[in-house]
């Protein structure tokens, strides 16, 4: 069979443009048959060209901050609910653009008509677009070799995106390099999971000259390293790990963002809010606000504000937990106000008082960081900045995800930290507000996400 992997990202190149213009197209039927005209003002050839413009500049820079262009990448139902979200922003601004154009408020069935109408295309190019690349370019089949920690769990991961991955056969590293190398050939590819760095350097330099892809589970000492510099002052190669903190015209302007954004926000989600505190106070007649002892920068203690979810004597007997499947100690309200999120708003006060920010590490509870430090010394690297009520780890973890893997996420943002990315990582928060496994609690047996045996790295 022919092998298609070196077209893979022109077709997906393709199949992105193909939808683009769909729905561009729909909305440029749709601009001429009736935005143009209740517009009010009159519109020539270069008018009309220049608002599909602007239109299909939002559409193709949300589709891209949201994945809704990801093909073959993400999973169909990812990429349906980030085209729909891409859709949506688009077409909400694109109806205030209109309306302020007319200066009045617009009928808002057309915009729902040409909605529909884009949706529908958006299902029929998912369904094409997957049967196209899953004739392509078939699951590969791997092998997983692991070694100072469980696989299981990657494993699973993995095989639940069975039209991608495909992992075949798991071998422990003290089976031996030489038996690991026979068996490699016989496979597209390998994953290698938390092996020690030094046969990890071995079966890399192999699967190099052999032509064979590698995935790996990077260690703490590679996200360091990939945010390096390379050094080019002698005729021997250097790189140069700063391993400092954010500096001090970032920390300026972070903090000019977060006051403007937090004190904005706080306006505009008042009305939520109090709704929110008439619930829960109605629910139970127990206080509105719960404050609890976390972390920030520096290992220092504040108190986090938060809508109360729980029952009052959620941890009468005084033991730290994290929220887990099916909790019992969360009310009817709490669930619906976890699931949206706006438990957290109250923590817009915590910004503005300079104990968060909008961006960062999400703050920990003492007594839970001293149990995962006594597992994992590293897991105080987080604290090199101050916390935040969204983050690199809110976003592409769970709630449930262990503290050695949010602490690769957070230390991954703080490492190659720009004002830049804070401003990507709030736009994409938007994604996973209404994610069901964004906020799946942990294992009804635990009271914190789950420490791996053997938790310090071996290099």
């Amino acid at each position: 069979m022919r092998n298609y992997e070196q077209y893979k990202r022109i077709i997906r190149f393709l199949t992105s443009i193909a939808i683009l213009i769909v729905e561009i197209g729909i909305y440029w039927f749709a601009w001429n048959r009736y935005f143009s005209q209740v517009a009010g003002t009159p519109f020539f050839r270069k008018g009309d060209w220049l608002m599909a413009m602007v239109y299909g500049l939002l559409l193709l820079f949300f589709s891209r901050m949201y994945g809704g262009l990801k093909i073959g990448y993400l999973e169909r139902g990812n990429v349906f609910y980030s085209q729909i979200l891409s859709l949506i922003l688009t077409s909400m601004f694109t109806y205030l653009q209109i309306a302020l154009l007319a200066k009045h408020f617009l009928n808002i069935i057309p915009f729902l008509v040409m909605f529909v109408l884009q949706v529908i295309a958006v299902c029929i190019w998912i369904f094409l677009a997957n049967f196209l690349f899953q004739k392509l370019f078939p699951p590969r089949q791997m092998l997983l070799i692991y070694g100072n920690r469980p696989s299981l769990t990657l494993m699973d991961k993995m095989n639940s995106r069975s039209d991608r991955y495909q992992i075949k056969n798991v071998i422990h590293i003290d089976a031996g390099l030489m038996k690991i190398e026979q068996m490699i050939s016989s496979y597209d590819a390998i994953v290698i999971c938390d092996v020690p760095s030094s046969i990890r350097n071995q079966l890399l330099k192999y699967c190099y000259g052999e032509g064979i892809r590698v995935y790996m589970t990077p260690k703490l000492s590679d996200i360091l390293v990939r945010s390096a510099e390379d050094i080019t002052l002698f005729d021997t190669p250097l790189i140069m790990a700063r391993n400092g903190h954010i500096s001090v015209e970032q920390a300026f302007f972070k903090r000019t963002m977060d006051i403007i954004i937090a004190g904005t926000a706080c306006i505009l989600a008042s009305p939520f809010m109090l709704i929110t505190a008439i619930a829960i106070k109605f629910q139970d007649g127990g206080p509105v606000i719960y404050k609890q002892k976390r972390l920030t920068f520096g290992g220092r203690e504040f108190y986090v504000y938060k809508f109360r979810s729980m029952t009052m004597d959620a941890e009468q007997d005084g033991i730290a937990r994290l929220a887990c499947v099916n909790d019992n100690r969360i009310t009817p309200v709490g669930a619906f106000i976890r699931k949206i999120r706006l438990d957290e708003t109250p923590q817009l006060c915590n910004i503005l008082k300079g104990d968060m920010s909008i961006v960062g590490p999400r703050p920990e509870r003492p007594e839970i960081a001293r149990q995962y430090e006594e597992e994992m010394p590293e897991f105080r690297y987080r604290l090199r900045v101050k916390a935040g009520l969204t983050g690199y780890a809110q976003i592409f973890g769970k709630y449930n995800t262990t503290p050695y893997d949010k602490l690769k996420l957070d230390l991954h943002y703080i490492q190659n930290y720009s004002l830049m990315m804070d401003v990507k990582l709030m736009i994409q928060t938007l994604k996973i507000l209404f994610m069901r496994e964004s906020t799946k609690g942990i294992a009804e047996n635990q009271t914190t996400a789950r420490l791996l045996p053997d938790t310090n790295e071996k290099e």
